[in-house]
């Protein structure tokens, strides 16, 4: 997908319904998760810093973590079509500081082919760097299947739902990035 064409923050969370509730979820997970910088210098709850870039560079490195991941899940079947979107760092400047998420669906081929996937994905995944922080069922009606990690090389966090009840059973992935800053004489770019 073009970066002309990537959906803006507000398109992104209207369109994706659940995934925007896990949008929300990996932000909160991000902010308390293992990643650690030692240039961050506040409180525990500071929200890990990715290094310098614009966010331009910084939407295909979530693209290309986001196709490691689909490359991990090891089933056919398609994802979503959705990019990464620019959000804002808590408590920085929104001229200077982003961060990037990209939420996205994985659906089978066909739905058994999902049956376990998240505890493969939960062995595997240390394998690769990252660190599994939380695993388990959710407190919904479903009782869905999800897994958070993170890559402290990366700077970036996941969070997997496997909602096997749905109609069409699939993977909600959301991948989110830690605190980019902009190169000096730049300004973020939102999309």
């Amino acid at each position: 997908m073009s970066r002309s064409h990537r959906p803006r923050l507000l398109d992104l969370k209207i369109k994706l319904g659940a995934s925007a509730l896990l949008m929300s979820l990996a932000l909160t997970t991000l902010t308390g998760c293992g990643m650690t910088d030692s240039e961050d210098s506040g409180s525990s709850d500071d929200m890990p810093s990715a290094g310098t870039s614009n966010s331009e560079d910084a939407a295909d490195k979530a693209e290309q973590v986001s196709s490691e991941l689909y490359d991990l899940i090891g089933v056919k079947g398609k994802a979503s079509d959705t990019g990464p979107g620019v959000g804002e760092c808590d408590g920085k400047d929104p001229e200077k500081y982003f961060q990037i998420f990209h939420a996205w669906t994985f659906t089978p081929e066909s739905a058994g082919q999902l049956d376990g996937v998240m505890e493969r994905l939960k062995t595997e995944l240390p394998e690769h760097g990252w660190e599994v922080v939380d695993y388990g069922r959710d407190t919904s009606k479903n009782k869905n299947l999800s897994l958070t990690a993170d890559n402290d090389e990366k700077k970036y966090s996941v969070k997997i739902a496997h909602f096997a009840k749905n109609e069409s059973p699939n993977l909600n992935l959301m991948v989110v990035s830690g605190c980019y800053q902009v190169p000096d004489g730049e300004t973020v770019n939102r999309f």
